[in-house]
């Protein structure tokens, strides 16, 4: 015998359908995002909370049923991550920009042993400065979220912008579509 749902899922709006049944369908949205709009869509289709979470892949309605609630409340943003979920991040806005600054430096040859930065030596700089955990990985990460790339001269710059000659003196050029380019 099922049991009875304690919430139902309010009538869908045309858009909200619309954009279920797209995210539902799409192969390049989060696999969780799916997951989600699939759910609704079931149980929008008069399916039993058992049945949607088959549907979806889950294995149990207790989802479902915490999905429509939050649906109800919330709208489309229920298929979102909540807020608070993950990991914390190890280093703090302050360290990330520490890491940049220090990343956009010349070397000091004697000190850090090296006339251009590599990650390790980058990483052994940044533990003797006080953040003593630091790794290569992480840097590499913080450096591209920052919007800078290995370049083939062995130095991390910031991408789409280059250092060009004119007859007036050296000017730094930035490329406007760096971003478009990226995706």
């Amino acid at each position: 015998m099922a049991r009875a749902r304690q919430e139902t899922l309010r009538a869908l709006r045309e858009a909200e359908e619309q954009v279920l049944g797209r995210i539902a369908q799409a192969h390049h949205e989060r696999v969780d995002r799916v997951e989600r709009a699939v759910a609704l869509l079931a149980v929008a289709r008069g399916q039993t909370y058992t049945q949607a979470a088959q549907q979806a892949g889950w294995r149990s309605h207790v989802g479902i049923a915490k999905l429509v609630r939050r649906f109800n409340r919330r709208g489309l943003a229920a298929l979102d991550i909540a807020a608070g979920r993950g990991r914390r991040p190890t280093y703090d806005q302050m360290a990330r920009a520490r890491i940049v600054a220090v990343a956009q430096q010349a070397p000091d040859r004697r000190a850090d042993q090296t006339a251009t930065w590599s990650l390790s030596t980058l990483a052994r700089r940044l533990r003797r400065e006080g953040l003593p955990q630091v790794s290569a990985t992480t840097i590499r990460r913080v450096l591209v979220e920052a919007g800078s790339s290995y370049q083939r001269t062995r130095t991390w710059c910031p991408t789409g912008t280059a250092l060009r000659q004119r007859k007036a003196g050296v000017v730094r050029v930035v490329d406007p579509h760096t971003e478009e380019k990226k995706a």
